[in-house]
Order: C-alpha cells, then sequence, then structure tokens
C-alpha cells in the first residue's frame, strides 16, 4: 500500500459507520503489536513519545526524534500513521509547514494538532498553513483542549463548539475533544460538530460500541497503552532490583512475541 493509498484508507475509517478504535503508540515495537493485534490503524502520543525519548510533554521533543519515530514506526507496519505533533513544534508558521513536511516524508497519512493554551486564532492560522502545505496528503485533527484544561457547564461547551467550526473554516478535517466521559455531552458534541468527532479513552468513558451509537468517529488510547507498559515495569524493577530474583521479571514477560522474527 502507497502512502498515498494510506492516506485515502485512513480518511476513509472516519466515514462510519464503524467507529476506528486507534492506539497510541510510542515506538516501532509498540506500534507492531498493535497492529498485529488487529488495529486497522495507529497513532502516536505525543506524550508517550516524548517521555520514550527522555523528554517531558509539552511540544519540547526535538522535531528529529519525531521524525525518526514516525519513519521507524511506518517501516514495521502496513496500517495508516497518524502522529501526534502536539503543537506543531512551533508558533511559527513558515517553520510550522517544515514540520508538517518532515511528518509526512516520514510516512505519516494522518496528524493530530492540539491547540493547548494558545489562542484560537492562532491555531486556525497553523491549521490553515498545515493545509496549504499537506493537500490531501494528511488527515488534520484538530485538537480542542478546553474540557482537558478544566472548562465546565454551558461556557466549556459553547466555546469548544465555537472553536470546532472555526477549525473546521481553517481546513481541520476532524475534531477531538479530549476529556469528557458523560454519555449526554458526548452525544451534544458529536451531533453539533459537523466533522468526525474523536475523543480519548480513559477510565469511566463509555465502551467504543456505545461511542459508536453516539456518533462518535474515532476513540483514542493516549497514554494508556504507554502507562500500562511502563507501571507493569516500574513494578517489576522495584522486586527485582530489591531482591535480586528475576523469576517474576522473567514470568511477566511470558507471551511476548518473537519481535526478532517480526523485524527481520
Amino acid at each position: 500500500m502507497t502512502q498515498q493509498d494510506k492516506a485515502a484508507a485512513f480518511r476513509k475509517l472516519h466515514e462510519g459507520p464503524e467507529i476506528l478504535v486507534l492506539p497510541n503508540a510510542w515506538d516501532a515495537a509498540s506500534a507492531a503489536l498493535m497492529a498485529d493485534a488487529g488495529a486497522e490503524a495507529v497513532g502516536t502520543s505525543s506524550a508517550a513519545v516524548a517521555w520514550a525519548h527522555g523528554y517531558a510533554d509539552g511540544d519540547v521533543l526535538p522535531r528529529s526524534a519525531l521524525f525518526s519515530t514516525i519513519s521507524e514506526i511506518t517501516r514495521v507496519v502496513s496500517v495508516p500513521l497518524t502522529a501526534d505533533i502536539e503543537g506543531g513544534y512551533t508558533d511559527d508558521l513558515s517553520e510550522l509547514a517544515e514540520v508538517i513536511e518532515g511528518v509526512i516524508g516520514a510516512g505519516a497519512v494522518g496528524i493530530n494538532l492540539e491547540d493547548g493554551p494558545r489562542d484560537p486564532g492562532l491555531h486556525a492560522r497553523k491549521i490553515e498553513a498545515v493545509r496549504k502545505t499537506a493537500g490531501d496528503r494528511l488527515f488534520v485533527n484538530a485538537r480542542i483542549d478546553v474540557y482537558l484544561r478544566g472548562g465546565s457547564g454551558d461556557e466549556a461547551l459553547n466555546e469548544t463548539l465555537r472553536r470546532a467550526e472555526f477549525y473546521k473554516g481553517a481546513g481541520a478535517d476532524g475534531i477531538f475533544v479530549p476529556g469528557p466521559v458523560d454519555e449526554s455531552l458526548i452525544a451534544t458534541l458529536a451531533q453539533e460538530i459537523a466533522l468526525p468527532l474523536n475523543v480519548m479513552g480513559r477510565g469511566g468513558a463509555p465502551t467504543a460500541e456505545r461511542l459508536q451509537a453516539l456518533g462518535v468517529r474515532r476513540l483514542s488510547s493516549a497514554t494508556a497503552p504507554f502507562r500500562a507498559a511502563y507501571a507493569a515495569l516500574a513494578r517489576a524493577m522495584a522486586d527485582y532490583t530489591a531482591s535480586g530474583d528475576a523469576s517474576a521479571l522473567a514470568a511477566l514477560g511470558q507471551g511476548l512475541p518473537d519481535l526478532n522474527r517480526r523485524f527481520a
């Protein structure tokens, strides 16, 4: 499948009726396991990628690390890859164009671009710049952080809907609203937002089947896979370094597919 074919396939996955259950990887091995488990597409988690490289989340990951991660993943998986690029790692639109060309060159066919604490007007200009650079080579998922940053009630809903329409006009293909788990709120967002809605999987959130019934088109795992893997590692290493007994550590690794054969 060519990159152009992957881009078209990824775009089609948002058309429904089935919801796109998207796991978020941080390196080639995690992405391969996700694809081999049946994922129709794989995303990266910006926080997980940053942590895996020893950086904090928040637009500080070196661009070279971003590009190499995308390239390493696309080398080992055949499904479409969408890259979480935080806020684009710059507020300079000409530099953002360079980032986008790098992302495309590394093999991604989608991006997640978050507004965070930035002015929505700046974020809309970023979306416009991405669209001008990428054309139809990227599915642009515009993330709205109103709820993630503590918003609630009618004010948060109205602001989210306002931004969604604003970003749609700027050229976004989808809207990502992380945070909400209440079914009635999610249903309202899905009904009122005129683009495919992406929500974040988290404790207390509806199942994928229920989200699909509510009109959601994409469900992201965010940092949950990274946290699950590294929480297990942290517990096992605490036992191992305290006792020197490798039995529990060895048992934890049972069942891992033969990655040497997978990557041969």
